[in-house]
C-alpha cells in the first residue's frame, strides 16, 4: 500500500469511528431525570403525608424519550427514562414541598401510575406528555381509608435534548395532586364524616305527647293500675307483672368534624303487656311493680355513665355502645331477679323496704327524684 491509499484508509478509519460513536451515544437504552425539591407556598390545616407507597407494576421506567436523531427504520430509537431514586425521590419530592404537622390527619399517597410519553416531530422538535394518577387514603390504626383519587395530564412540546428537560414540568405534575389534596381537604374537612376528628355522645329521653299503649319512664307519672291490661297469666301465682325495658333511638350527625351521636334513651313498659290478678289492687303491691320500673331507670343510668367513659373512635363508635347497651340489658335481668328473690315477690316486707330505700337513694342521687319524695 502506497502512502497516498494509506493515508485515504486512515482518513476514512476516522470517519468511520466518528459516526460510530455518534450513533453509539444516540442508541443508548435509558436515561435519568433527577427531581429538584421545591417549597409549595401551601401549608396544610388538615392533614400531612405520613407516606408515599408506589403500586405500580414496573417502579423503575416512567416513559420514553424521543431520540435527538431519528435514525429511519430503526425501531429502537425511542430511550426508556427512569426516575433517578425511584419512589424514593417522589417521596422526598412530597416531604420538601409540605410542612409535617403531626398533630393533623395522617394522609397515604398510592403512587398508581406516573408515565412520560414522547414521540419525535419534524425539524428536532419532540411531542411529550406527563400522566400522573395517585390515591389519597387516611390512615386510621391499622386501616387506611379511601379519601380521593387525582389524575393530571400535562402536554408539552421541546426542542430533542436530554432527559433531564422535562423536569420541571414532572415535578409540577407532582406538586399540582398535593395542591389538589389540600383544596379538596379543606372543602370536605367539615363535612366528610371519613375526616371526622372525634365523636361527642348526647343523651335525652324519649317521651310522646300523647300516651298511648307505651309507658315511658317519668316521675311524674307512677305508674296505675289500669295500666295493667293484660290477663293474668295461667300457671302463674303471682299477683301482678310487669314487663320494663330499655331502649335507644340513635341519630348521628356531622358538625364542624365532630359526630354528634344523640341516644334518646327509652325505659317503657307496654300496657298491653303488664297483667294484675283480679282482687290485687291496693298500693304496697303497685309499689312493688314500679320499684320493678325503677329499677330499668337505674340501669339507664349506668349505661349512659358506661358509655361515656368510652374514649370512641371515628371509625367505630357504635361498637362500645352496643356493648354497653348488651351489659346494660343483662344487669337490668339480674337485678329484677335479683330484687324479686330478695323480696319473695314482695311477700318479705322486710327485704321490700330495703329495697325501696335503696333505690330511692340512687334515684336521689341522680337527680332524677327530689329527696323530699
Amino acid at each position: 500500500m502506497n502512502n497516498r491509499n494509506r493515508n485515504l484508509f486512515i482518513l476514512l478509519f476516522a470517519a468511520l469511528s466518528i459516526l460510530f460513536s455518534g450513533y453509539k451515544f444516540y442508541s443508548q437504552t435509558s436515561s435519568f431525570v433527577e427531581l429538584k425539591n421545591e417549597r409549595l407556598p401551601v401549608t396544610p390545616k388538615e392533614f400531612y403525608i405520613s407516606g408515599v407507597t408506589d403500586t405500580r407494576s414496573d417502579n423503575t421506567i416512567i416513559g420514553n424519550l424521543a431520540p435527538a436523531v431519528v435514525v429511519p427504520g430503526n425501531k429502537t430509537d425511542a430511550i426508556k427514562i427512569e426516575l433517578k431514586g425511584g419512589i424514593t425521590a417522589i417521596r422526598k419530592l412530597i416531604d420538601y414541598s409540605l410542612p409535617v404537622n403531626k398533630s393533623l390527619r395522617p394522609v397515604i399517597i398510592k403512587l398508581k401510575n406516573l408515565k412520560v410519553t414522547e414521540t419525535a416531530l419534524a425539524g428536532g422538535r419532540v411531542n411529550g406528555q406527563v400522566t400522573l394518577s395517585v390515591s389519597f387514603g387516611l390512615q386510621q390504626d391499622d386501616d387506611i381509608v379511601h379519601l380521593t383519587d387525582y389524575t393530571g395530564n400535562a402536554n408539552y412540546q421541546r426542542a430533542a435534548g436530554p432527559a433531564q428537560q422535562i423536569e420541571p414540568l414532572l415535578r409540577s405534575t407532582i406538586t399540582n395532586s398535593l395542591i389538589y389534596l389540600n383544596n379538596w381537604m379543606n372543602a370536605q374537612a367539615d363535612n366528610n364524616i371519613k375526616l371526622a376528628k372525634s365523636v361527642q355522645v348526647k343523651f335525652s329521653d324519649y317521651f310522646e305527647p300523647v300516651e298511648g299503649d307505651t309507658i315511658y319512664y317519668s316521675t311524674n307519672r307512677p305508674l296505675k293500675w289500669t295500666d295493667f291490661q293484660q290477663k293474668a297469666q295461667p300457671g302463674n301465682n303471682h299477683g301482678a307483672e310487669i314487663f320494663a325495658s330499655l331502649g335507644y333511638n340513635e341519630h348521628v350527625e356531622l358538625v364542624k368534624g365532630v359526630i354528634n351521636v344523640k341516644l334518646e334513651l327509652k325505659v317503657y313498659a307496654p300496657k298491653s303487656a303488664c297483667w294484675v290478678r283480679g282482687g290485687v289492687n291496693d298500693a304496697y303491691s303497685l309499689n312493688h311493680e314500679q320499684r320493678h320500673f325503677d329499677i330499668v331507670k337505674l340501669v339507664a343510668e349506668h349505661f349512659k355513665k358506661a358509655v361515656l367513659a368510652e374514649k370512641l373512635s371515628v371509625t367505630n363508635y357504635d361498637g362500645p355502645i352496643n356493648v354497653a347497651y348488651f351489659d346494660a340489658l343483662r344487669e337490668i335481668d339480674k337485678l329484677q331477679k335479683q330484687y324479686d328473690g330478695e323480696t319473695r315477690h314482695s311477700m318479705n316486707t322486710y327485704q321490700q323496704q330495703l329495697w325501696n330505700n335503696k333505690i330511692d337513694q340512687e334515684l336521689q342521687e341522680l337527680g332524677i327524684k327530689p329527696n323530699n319524695i
